[in-house]
């Protein structure tokens, strides 16, 4: 009698939507079980822009910002440093999971890894979003009027510049083996990378080389397009339009959330914890 073939049972794929969901959820409910973070994450900022912003005052004239004085300036800035924040204390779960070992445990499950990606980004680009809209509240205390127009438009691009750092730290932490290397290379490039966007100076008023800099940054496109939709008279103090602006801040999302999916599909990524 011929034997019949055996056939060695392969385990069926999950939707990568599912895992993706699943991951975005325990991203959202771990980070806010974690008041001392929530906290860190907004107040900081908030002391930055009032000292710093107070500090300044009106060092820098409405000729060079646009703005009025400093303080207002720097309001965008500020947003922009809470989403910087988030981002980080987001992907450092990537390095807390693998070390615990539950990131073994869905590396090894009938999972694609574009569902990993995805649940990861999204959870940190939710709570990101989330905690720099609420800085929004402290608008009205500096005279920013914010209409329905203008606040969707800071909604779009507060969620691209936390999609775009959330997917960033995340290419970085996922080959990160301890937080302390993940700190060093924030310390050492992404917080450089906010202080170039125009946070702190615009662009006209930097030096040559400067300049240069900020250009190149994709963040700058962020911060232009913030001062622009909140204020409208910046136009001379920002490198390109509006609609531009969101035009190179998304293209940098898409291309550093590419990059992800590149990094977490190479087979030696997870080194031992």
């Amino acid at each position: 009698m011929a034997q019949a073939a055996i056939t060695p049972a392969v385990a069926p794929r999950v939707n990568p939507l599912l895992p993706a969901f699943t991951l975005w959820w325990r991203e959202v409910v771990r980070f806010y079980r974690q008041p001392a973070r929530v906290v860190g994450v907004v107040v900081s900022p908030l002391l930055f822009w009032v000292v710093i912003g107070a500090g300044f005052g009106t060092s820098l004239q409405k000729g060079a910002t646009g703005t009025g004085n400093f303080l207002n300036y720097f309001f965008p800035g500020a947003l922009m440093m809470i989403v910087l924040f988030t981002s980080i204390f987001t992907m450092m779960s990537v390095i807390e999971d693998r070390n615990e070992g539950f990131l073994l445990s869905v590396m090894v499950a009938p999972v694609h890894r574009s569902g990993i990606v995805l649940g990861k980004v999204l959870g940190g680009t939710t709570l990101s979003t989330i905690q720099g809209l609420l800085f929004l509240i402290f608008a009205p205390f500096i005279g920013i009027k914010i209409g329905v127009a203008q606040f969707l438009i800071v909604v779009l691009v507060t969620f691209l510049v936390a999609f775009s750092l959330t997917a960033l730290g995340f290419v970085i932490a996922w080959r990160m083996e301890s937080s302390q290397g993940f700190h060093a290379i924030i310390n050492l490039f992404l917080i450089p990378l906010w202080m170039l966007s125009g946070a702190l100076f615009p662009v006209s008023g930097a030096s040559g080389w400067i300049q240069w800099l900020m250009r190149i940054n994709p963040l700058t496109y962020g911060m232009d397009s913030l001062l622009l939709t909140l204020f409208p008279a910046t136009t001379h103090a920002t490198t390109l339009a509006l609609w531009p602006s969101i035009g190179v801040l998304a293209l940098f999302a898409g291309i550093v959330f590419v990059a992800g999916f590149i990094v977490a599909n190479k087979r030696r990524t997870l080194p031992a914890a």
